[in-house]
């Protein structure tokens, strides 16, 4: 009964190419989740040098009115 031998092997076989469908679009959201938290760090560091430099602006502009006095 060799076509009775080759049900389970090919149940087996499907369910393999399932599961590694499966990964793979599990790699692709693990790929957009990181890209996502890319863009999120870049914007927090820009935010983050912004404040920075304004802060800097406001100190040195700070100092200068106090060395006119």
């Amino acid at each position: 009964m060799p076509s009775a031998r080759r049900a389970p092997q090919f149940a087996v076989l499907v369910l393999c190419g399932a599961l590694g469908a499966g990964s793979l679009a599990g790699c692709e959201t693990t790929q957009e989740k990181a890209a996502a938290q890319r863009a999120q760090s870049e914007r927090i560091l820009e935010a983050r040098a912004k404040r920075h430099a304004q802060k800097k602006k406001h100190r040195h502009q700070h100092k200068q009115e106090k060395g006119k006095g």
